[in-house]
């Protein structure tokens, strides 16, 4: 009885409690008030700026088909160009420098050239210019004529000459200005010898105007849109309106408003502008850019009505949504002071995966949720607790595992280098006894290396050139030794000895029962943020099974000859388990131990 006083007395000290059945509804209510008169009020000039942009959209699509046509066409043109200049009678004739030098091979030309026209009606007509001053024309109404014509006089020469080859197009206006009869687009490119690339002459092919609306006049069929098209100095090429009677309103547009698109044109490649042409009003959509640098323009008339039925509906379900979404936020709201403790609560419980345990402070608004987060943080201190002692001990029986490891190795070469300086000894060779004791000193000093676990690879290649010159006394002309260490790699830290295990087992267990002379090569190599270290013997080598058979008795105890298996453990602890050590053996040819050791990796035994 007393508890329940307590927590009815704690809950009244935190507030007046807000009745969420008649909160959230309440506000509903005010906030579709507000959002449905708004909506009312936005919708028409959303629906008229809907409609626009379809008629903007359908007619940038409109000229970007058209241009799309166009330049498909001036392809086919170009593709025929090559078919002409390719043709072995006219390379034949040019090569001579007259168009006059063979009436009978003139002949066979202007009958292919005829042929051509009339499979190619987009074609009016063909000229042929050589390097003489000679042109040869022929054309689908007229007889082929000749005449003398000065080619370097044209104004178009010397860039066909830069071109390289390349085509291009000049405008040829030849009928009245505001007509859309006469004009002619020249395809114009240099001929070239095929065998040797030499300039034989130019060959100009004339387009009638009539062929470019032929080539985008099926796209306009259910639209009412009007179209011109004008060349890269802006000069009407074609000017072309609908089928209906009175439609000049391209023609009043090009003549009245050709500055303000001029100035459109360099601002961007594409757009729409509005203009007003007499009491109408007019969208203009251009297009410029391309191969050739045209500008391609449309008009069409300021109609947005019909459009409006048909957006009206995705209208009022794009408002719909954008209710909801106002809904939501605002219920969001409204109910954060009651979510936001239990989303603070989730997020530190996000976080303790990733071992980030962070207690939480309590916020004073319900006597559930204190009681929560008191809950939380007593268990956050207690895993906390728990990991730091497991992660603690984990190190400490990792780094016993290392010294144990480490301390198995330095006996077993100890008593190998003994045994050598004491077969020389008996021998009376003090001068190399000397020599040996000299190795086995610097070979313990760099071991020894003031108590660190890490050294470079240069002292490590170099304990290994001592071990190597101990043992060349010993096993006199059994082995020869060879280094390849890069400069870059001299000072990269790595864990010391574990390279003499493995250099002695290519020793012993590769070389000597060989019973020749053999070669242990040791290289040390930087490649992708690692050191990338080899040490191949061409000894007798050992097969998968026995790989795995000697690294399997090695970790059961049973030998320890050969160090394998201490060494790659040795590596994995150091890594963090990683397999960084890599045996490559073939019987009868050799052993290649490979060792890829990251640059830059934090070893928990660094300090």
């Amino acid at each position: 009885m007393r508890a329940q006083l307590r927590d009815s007395f704690r809950m009244m000290s935190y507030g007046k409690p807000r009745k969420l059945a008649f909160k959230i509804p309440s506000a509903y209510f005010l906030v579709i008030l507000l959002t449905v008169g708004f909506s009312y009020l936005v919708l028409n000039q959303i629906a008229a700026n809907s409609a626009q942009k379809k008629i903007n959209e359908a007619s940038l699509q409109t000229i970007t088909s058209i241009r799309t046509n166009i330049d498909l066409m001036i392809e086919n043109v170009n593709n025929y160009s090559k078919m002409i200049f390719s043709d072995r009678n006219l390379q034949n004739l040019l090569r001579q420098g007259d168009v006059y030098a063979n009436l009978q091979t003139q002949s066979k030309v202007s009958a292919y050239l005829y042929n051509l026209m009339q499979a190619v009606p987009i074609i009016d007509s063909v000229h042929i210019y050589d390097n003489g001053g000679h042109r040869f024309s022929v054309a689908t109404q007229e007889l082929p004529t000749y005449m003398e014509v000065n080619i370097k006089d044209a104004p178009w020469y010397e860039q066909v000459l830069s071109n390289n080859g390349k085509y291009i197009l000049r405008l040829d206006r030849r009928g009245a200005e505001g007509t859309s009869g006469g004009n002619i687009v020249s395809f114009i490119r240099l001929i070239r010898d095929l065998d040797n690339t030499a300039p034989l002459g130019v060959l100009v092919i004339e387009i009638k105007d009539d062929a470019l609306v032929q080539a985008y006049s099926n796209l306009l069929s259910e639209t009412s849109l009007q179209i011109a098209i004008l060349d890269e100095n802006n000069q009407t090429i074609v000017a072309d309106s609908t089928d209906e009677p009175g439609k000049s309103a391209i023609f009043e547009l090009l003549n009245t408003n050709l500055a303000l698109l001029e100035d459109r044109f360099q601002q961007s490649d594409s757009g729409n502008l509005t203009v007003h042409l007499g009491s109408l009003k007019y969208t203009v959509t251009y297009l410029s850019g391309g191969a050739y640098n045209w500008k391609f323009v449309s008009l069409s008339p300021h109609k947005n009505m019909e459009f409006r039925n048909q957006s009206l509906v995705l209208l009022a379900f794009g408002l719909l949504l954008i209710n909801g979404t106002i809904f939501f936020v605002s219920s969001f709201i409204i109910s954060r002071s009651i979510i936001k403790p239990i989303q603070k609560l989730l997020r530190a419980m996000n976080r303790a995966p990733s071992g980030n345990f962070m207690k939480v402070s309590a916020e004073r608004n319900s006597f559930e949720m204190e009681q929560l987060y008191h809950g939380y943080n007593q268990m956050i201190e207690q895993i906390d607790q728990l990991l730091k002692r497991v992660i603690e001990e984990q190190k400490t029986i990792r780094r016993a595992e290392l010294n144990a490891l480490q301390s198995q190795i330095k006996p077993h070469f100890l008593y190998n280098t003994l045994d050598s300086i004491t077969s020389l000894a008996l021998s009376g060779d003090n001068e190399q006894v000397c020599e040996l004791i000299e190795a086995l000193g610097t070979y313990y000093r760099l071991s020894v290396s003031k108590g660190q676990d890490v050294i470079t690879v240069s002292e490590e290649i170099e304990m290994v050139r001592n071990y190597l010159k101990i043992q060349s006394v010993r096993y006199d002309n059994v082995f020869e030794a060879q280094f390849e260490v890069d400069r870059e790699c001299a000072m990269i830290p790595i864990p010391k000895l574990v390279l003499q295990p493995l250099v002695e087992n290519s020793l012993y267990h590769g070389i000597r029962p060989k019973g020749a002379k053999g070669i242990i090569r040791i290289s040390a190599k930087s490649a992708d943020s690692a050191v990338v270290i080899t040490i191949s013997d061409d000894g007798v080598g050992m097969s998968k099974e026995e790989i795995e058979e000697i690294l399997l008795t090695e970790r059961q105890g049973q030998i320890k000859s050969f160090g394998l298996w201490g060494t790659k453990e040795r590596l994995r602890i150091f890594y963090d388990d990683r397999d960084v050590l890599h045996i490559d053996s073939e019987p009868g040819v050799g052993t290649t131990i490979t060792l890829t050791l990251p640059i830059g990796v934090d070893s928990p035994w660094k300090n």
